[in-house]
């Protein structure tokens, strides 16, 4: 490891834990294009909408076995 690499490396593991984790993240999403940005955030929105409708009732709720059978049901 670089001097360099290695004065920063120090210097964040000094960082609080939620700090460290938020300095992680943020190099990861730097590896990330800009579509999977938008991919990630459409799945977010849809994953939000999904939520909203189900505490409003419009959708019913389903146990994973079933989710998984219609899974099979659809792969033959």
């Amino acid at each position: 490891m670089s001097l360099q690499k290695s004065t920063i490396f120090d210097e964040a593991r000094k960082l609080p834990p939620i700090e460290r984790a938020e300095l992680i993240e943020s190099l990861l999403e730097s590896y990330i294009d800009k579509q999977q940005k938008e991919i990630d955030a459409a799945w977010a929105k849809e994953g939000e909408s999904r939520i909203v409708a189900y505490n409003a009732g419009l959708l019913e709720d389903m146990p994973i076995s079933k989710v998984f059978e219609e899974i099979e049901r659809s792969e033959e």
